[in-house]
């Protein structure tokens, strides 16, 4: 069953698309070794688009601790925070600032050579770029390494059989007379170009891609990699998320490198020819995404999948994709399928029993005030607020409503038993006691007739 209390974070999710670029070329029957020092070579990238390299001991160690541990294993360890540096000065620090902020094409390594020439770093002192690399990230200022070397690895490449390599893209056009904004995210074989599965949305988002995948995956089974480009829906953190419980290597294509991706970039090319150019403008087509999804399946099943390929020599995606001996790798039940699409959100409860997710605020059942709850999100059940809400109570999911305030105004409001408080006597105030000390009474309590009963007795 998969952990739902347990949330990756981002710098993990990015270790282990570093390591499923070693793992495709491992699908592809290179040595681990050679596909270590080719991810070495490899320049990795960011959400934010940011290229990073990594040593090769980073990698070995990265490899070790997810086959020990899984993606959990390559959290970075907790270290105390360091604003610029412990090794640079303070004079040498302001000047990269400053320089920076002149010169932003300006090299590190012509950083260095800058200030040694304005006597801000000894004739003899060794300053290590790496130090000067960290130092200037940690001050905010821009490390970019630029465009990419012309003498880049752009070699293709093809996967052997069936479900190793799954490719996702999606496909902008317009439908219906009055021209609707619509995008197709379809998700084609690498191998045998067969077409998996289509979803038509209205932008490019991730539900889209969430229904998509469940569908793929509940029909043909799981992959051994996904390989899509850095579009929005793609490089968002929850699809990160949902690709590493389903156990999937996920690799993205270099940034703005659209050859990268040919046979998807092709088959948008055909798609275009085949169909979408023909809903622009026509009366007769229904811009609901419902509609055009049916549509676009259809033309993906039973026109696409059974056209003869050139670059398969003559054979159709039907008949190569049938003809593998590849078996496929079903999923363990419909039941974990759906967990993998349920994430967990840690939330603390207010007073007044409310939690807010996403900037809307849901009510909770009494009892879980002022405490912090695990919620479950549920990818594939949509709502207008984002995604449904289920809190485990009472050894069962109940699913969480935003909160109807005009409703909570005018319902009654549970009685709760309240026990008595037994009656206590209070012992005297200091105030009572200055009190009686100076203004205590004349007589005693007998009011100066004593009993003489009592003294005949005594």
């Amino acid at each position: 069953m998969v952990d739902n209390h347990r949330f990756f974070s981002p710098e993990a999710l990015f270790r282990y698309r570093v390591i499923s670029h070693v793992a495709a070329l491992e699908h592809q029957g290179w040595r681990r070794s050679d596909a270590v020092r080719h991810g070495v070579e490899t320049l990795h990238y960011t959400d934010e688009g940011q290229a990073k390299r990594f040593s090769e001991r980073s990698l070995w160690r990265w490899l070790a601790a997810f086959e020990k541990g899984g993606v959990e294993a390559l959290e970075p360890k907790k270290r105390s925070k360091i604003q610029s540096s412990m090794v640079l000065s303070q004079d040498l620090l302001d000047f990269l600032e400053s320089e920076r902020a002149k010169d932003l094409k300006a090299s590190i390594p012509e950083l260095i050579r800058r200030a040694r020439a304005k006597d801000l770093i000894g004739p003899k002192e060794a300053v290590d770029r790496t130090s000067v690399w960290r130092a200037m990230q940690r001050l905010g200022l821009s490390t970019s390494a630029g465009a990419l070397p012309k003498g880049a690895d752009t070699r293709r490449f093809e996967h052997s059989s069936r479900m190793h390599c799954v490719i996702a893209d999606g496909k902008h056009f317009r439908a219906g007379p009055t021209r609707r904004k619509r995008v197709a995210i379809y998700f084609i074989d690498d191998a045998t170009r067969y077409g998996l599965g289509v979803v038509v949305t209205t932008s490019e988002n991730l539900q889209a891609v969430f229904v998509g995948l469940h569908e793929v995956i509940e029909r043909f089974g799981l992959m051994r990699l996904l390989y899509w480009d850095h579009g929005s829906a793609f490089i968002a953190n929850d699809v990160k998320q949902v690709a590493a419980r389903l156990g999937l290597a996920a690799v993205y294509g270099r940034v703005a490198y659209p050859q990268g991706r040919g046979k998807i970039e092709v088959f948008n090319r055909s798609a275009k020819g085949r169909l979408l150019r023909n809903l622009d403008r026509s009366p007769a087509v229904d811009p609901d995404c419902g509609a055009l999804t049916l549509l676009l399946r259809h033309d993906l099943f039973d026109v696409y999948n059974h056209l003869p390929h050139k670059s398969l020599g003559g054979d159709s995606p039907y008949k190569r994709w049938h003809s593998s001996k590849h078996p496929l790798c079903p999923a363990e039940s419909s039941a974990w399928l759906r967990e993998c699409f349920t994430l967990p959100v840690e939330r603390h409860v207010s007073n007044d029993h409310i939690v807010q997710v996403d900037g809307t605020d849901y009510e909770v059942p009494r009892g879980y005030a002022a405490t912090k709850v695990t919620l479950h999100r549920r990818l594939l059940e949509p709502t207008e607020n984002g995604h449904a809400l289920y809190l485990s109570h009472e050894n069962a999911l109940i699913r969480l409503h935003p909160v109807d305030k005009q409703a909570n105004a005018t319902s009654g409001r549970a009685h709760t038993s309240v026990e008595p408080e037994p009656e206590i006597i209070l012992p005297k105030s200091a105030s009572q006691l200055s009190f009686e000390a100076s203004l205590a009474p004349m007589t005693a309590a007998d009011g100066g007739y004593p009993d003489t009963n009592d003294e005949e007795e005594d």
